[in-house]
């Protein structure tokens, strides 16, 4: 009977030392633990350069012409492809945003659009909205399946994704 109750105390005793150990956290667990996502503040870009702007490719009837100025191209620490987009419409009208694209949500939202005299009007919602690849208007999906974003994995860099877009036409994988 002895044996048993020395058996229980050890038990007890191996008990009370796990459940302290449990409670008191364990640190280097903390560190894989995933963050919450933070948002950079940014800053608006000058306005776009006509020698700056490469055209994107969307499809053989796209009617628009969608072009990045290249050096507004920004690869943040928040993981978030930062560009400058130009939509020429057959009709003669221009529309200059700032945008942004997340590759790990598959999300971009517009921060500010281009006013004539090269001001910005910033976005009234800030909100991120998913990408969607859909035949009509869909430079989002190409910017992010061709461009920035291929397999859903952000471009290692301004000159990634500025050399991704010279090649025009081109994913930057090709099967």
């Amino acid at each position: 009977m002895l044996t048993v109750r020395r058996c229980l105390l050890l038990l007890c005793g191996f008990l009370v030392c796990v459940s302290v150990w449990a409670a008191s956290g364990d640190d280097e667990d903390e560190a894989y633990l995933p963050k919450a996502w933070k948002e950079l503040n940014i800053e608006l870009p000058p306005p776009p350069v006509e020698g700056n702007l490469q055209p994107i490719y969307l499809n053989a009837v796209a009617r628009n012409q969608f072009l990045v100025d290249t050096e507004s191209l920004r690869v943040d620490a928040d993981g978030v492809v930062r560009y400058m987009l130009v939509v020429l419409t057959p009709g003669g009208a221009r529309n200059v945003t700032y945008e942004g694209m997340r590759c790990e949500t598959r999300e971009w939202r517009i921060y500010a659009s281009g006013r004539s005299d090269g001001s910005w009007s910033k976005a009234p919602r800030a909100e991120w909205l998913p990408i969607r690849d859909e035949y009509v208007n869909r430079y989002h999906a190409a910017l992010f399946l061709d461009y920035f974003c291929v397999g859903g994995i952000i471009v290692d860099n301004v000159e990634a994704a500025r050399k991704a877009l010279r090649r025009t036409g081109q994913p930057l994988v090709t099967p």
